[in-house]
């Protein structure tokens, strides 16, 4: 027998609420040990003038012994929707065993014709035809071009000091006394590298985990899992950016652990923030509890801050001796003047171009998979798509660096970084393609969630894209770097 388990008075004000969910499609997601089922509002006549309620759920559950493997909604009761009416909203619900085994009760809701489609294979064959492309460019580069370099500067170092006086010096070569000097702005510049650092150490952590855990069969799992690996790993961010600032001459190392330490966690928490005040004014489920937000803040305080103290003294004591191979001039030589597409801006803008061209099919699976409730779970595509991101941001870095520098311009750490954190730039941007094509939201709340969110991805992606290639010098009788 059906029951009852609420009444609605429906003014004006409420039908118009339900008449607008029923415009618009709206529909409601809920879960039954962590099993999610869907239903509709309601629905309209045919002209569009009459709108109607379903007033009565039928769920039926399946069992397999003490277990819920299967779980289903009918809607049901159709009720026209009329002011100044009560309506009974009443549900039913039916047992009946299932032969689905609990580990494979999620499989129903899995789509492997859209995860695992032809274009998604394509896409992955694509990337590797990209890394062989910037391998073989890097390569070239690194064995043809400085092998000529080598050879240039051993017979400038063969000619008496008239002729060398008389010859044209350019190239890289002619920076080696200011290639060393230290960033502008270093605390900034360390703190990111260390942020990045962590969040690839995540990222890398986390999808492991996934691929033997199936983390999409329990709600929250993936979230907590973050948190949790994000907490563990702070020694690292402590460790990178500590002894990165160390060598470069840093002495605010407190300040530095501060603002590396609260980086990430600041921008995330306050964008959370900021869109659940506007979830509050919008009553929605969406809304985060006030306990959250202070259990958010404990990890912050207590867990994250005394970790990254921990890898900051490691990395200081450890790695942060500077140990360049020549002295760094006490007067920076001048930047000559250079052609337009090897100014750090130029380079910075094209540098995550093929990147972004590297990982933005993926892009368009784990944004569906975000937005569109589809479950995520060919977490193998996402670590080969993760590998061929370090190989093609690496690969991009090493020639937007070597670029930079055959200009005889030493102003390669912030270019270095920026050339391949700019592919959050091109993720960023195509968000918005995504909004606007791919979803049907609107309004204030959902428009603030949506892009509130992806800047927050995006900028994640761009640390972490830029920390991929931190320099160090090896080789003392060249001036050359490798990458560690």
């Amino acid at each position: 027998m059906p029951g009852t388990y609420c009444e609605i008075d429906l003014d004006k004000e409420k039908r118009d609420a339900f008449v607008y969910a029923i415009k618009n499609h709206y529909w409601y997601q809920m879960y039954i040990d962590d099993l999610p089922i869907w239903g509709i509002v309601g629905e309209a006549d045919e002209n569009g003038e009459d709108y109607y309620l379903w007033t009565y759920k039928k769920l039926e559950i399946g069992f397999n012994g003490n277990r819920i493997v299967d779980v289903n909604l009918t809607s049901e009761g159709k009720v026209k929707l009329v002011p100044n009416t009560k309506i009974q909203m009443s549900y039913s619900v039916k047992w009946k065993k299932s032969d689905v085994k609990f580990e494979d009760r999620f499989d129903k809701y899995l789509d492997p014709s859209f995860f695992q489609h032809r274009i998604h294979w394509f896409s992955i064959f694509n990337s590797f035809m990209m890394v062989i492309f910037l391998v073989g460019l890097v390569s070239m580069i690194l064995m043809r071009t400085l092998r000529k370099d080598y050879a240039r500067y051993s017979k400038e170092e063969e000619m008496d000091d008239m002729d060398r006086d008389l010859g044209d010096e350019y190239g890289w070569k002619q920076v080696h006394g200011d290639v060393f000097r230290p960033s502008s702005h270093p605390l900034i510049f360390s703190s990111l590298i260390g942020s990045g650092c962590q969040i690839f150490a995540v990222s890398l952590i986390v999808i492991i985990v996934a691929m033997i855990e199936d983390l999409y069969t329990e709600r929250g799992s993936m979230l907590s899992t973050a948190i949790f690996v994000y907490a563990a790993t702070s020694p690292v961010n402590g460790y990178f950016g500590g002894s990165l600032y160390a060598r470069q001459g840093g002495r605010r190392w407190i300040k530095q652990m501060f603002i590396g330490a609260f980086l990430i966690p600041a921008m995330v928490c306050g964008t959370a923030f900021f869109i659940n005040f506007i979830a509050i004014y919008y009553h929605a489920s969406r809304a985060i509890p006030f306990g959250t937000m202070v259990a958010v803040c404990c990890i912050c305080f207590f867990v994250i801050l005394p970790l990254n103290l921990v890898g900051t003294i490691l990395g200081r004591n450890l790695s942060g001796q500077p140990n360049f191979p020549c002295r760094v001039n006490a007067v920076p030589r001048p930047i000559p003047e250079k052609k337009w597409f090897m100014e750090p801006a130029v380079i910075v803008c094209l540098g995550g171009i093929l990147p972004f061209g590297s990982i933005f099919i993926e892009m368009y699976f784990i944004f569906t998979s975000f937005w569109a409730y589809k479950i995520y779970y060919v977490y193998g595509f996402m670590m080969l798509v993760l590998v061929i991101l370090c190989i093609v941001t690496v690969c991009v870095t090493i020639v937007c660096t070597y670029f930079l520098l055959n200009a005889e311009d030493y102003r390669w750490q912030w270019t270095s970084f920026l050339s391949a954190a700019s592919t959050a730039i091109y993720v960023y941007m195509y968000s918005f393609y995504y909004y606007f094509f791919k979803t049907k939201m609107y309004g204030l709340f959902q428009t603030s969630f949506y892009f509130g969110y992806m800047a927050v991805f995006s900028t994640a992606l761009g640390i972490m894209c830029g920390k991929y290639f931190l320099l160090k010098p090896d080789k003392p009788e060249f001036h050359h770097w490798d990458p560690i």
